[in-house]
C-alpha cells in the first residue's frame, strides 16, 4: 500500500461510518488473533461498543482490502516484469478500488497460456495448419505437405 492512500482502518471506517478509533482498536485485537466473540464480548471498551455483526463486518472488509493489496502487489510485478508498466497504468492499478477493477486493468498484459496450439505456432507449423485447412479435396494430400516440416525436434 501506498503512503498516499488512507490506512485499512480509516478506509473501513469511512465505508462502514465507524469511528476510526473503535475500528483501528478492532483491527489490532483481530491481528493479535483475538476471536470476534472474544472482542464483542470482553474488549468493548476498546472497541467503543461495537456489536458482534459490526466486528464481523469490520473482519470481512479487512480481510477483503488486504486480499486486495496482494492482488495488486501481484499484478504490479507481473506487468513490471513484462516491462510494460506505465506510470499511467501504475496510478490506475493503485487507484482500483475493486478485485473486479484491478481484474479489468490486467487483462491485456495477463501471460497467455502455452497449448499445443501455441507450441506449434512458435515451431513453425502455422502455414501448415492453414495449407491444411485450405485444401482442396483434389489437392496434395496432407502427410506430403508436412514433410517439408518436419525437424530432428
Amino acid at each position: 500500500m501506498t503512503t498516499d492512500t488512507p490506512s485499512y482502518p480509516a478506509r473501513i471506517a469511512r465505508k462502514l461510518t465507524l469511528a476510526e478509533r473503535n475500528v483501528a482498536a478492532t483491527v489490532q485485537l483481530l491481528d493479535e488473533g483475538n476471536t470476534l466473540p472474544f472482542i464483542a464480548r470482553y474488549r468493548k471498551e476498546m472497541t467503543g461498543g461495537l456489536d458482534e455483526e459490526q466486528i464481523r463486518a469490520i473482519e470481512h472488509m479487512l480481510g477483503s482490502l488486504r486480499a486486495l493489496d496482494e492482488r495488486r502487489a501481484t499484478i504490479l510485478a507481473s506487468i513490471r516484469e513484462q516491462e510494460k508498466l506505465t506510470p499511467e497504468l501504475e496510478a490506475q492499478l493503485l487507484a482500483a478500488e475493486t478485485l473486479t477493477a484491478l481484474e479489468d486493468l490486467y487483462q491485456p498484459y495477463r501471460p497467455k497460456r502455452r497449448t499445443r496450439a501455441s507450441i506449434a505456432r512458435e515451431r513453425g507449423l502455422q502455414p501448415l495448419a492453414d495449407l491444411i485447412l485450405a485444401q482442396s479435396r483434389k489437392g496434395e494430400h496432407p502427410e506430403t505437405a508436412a514433410q517439408a516440416f518436419l525437424s530432428d525436434d
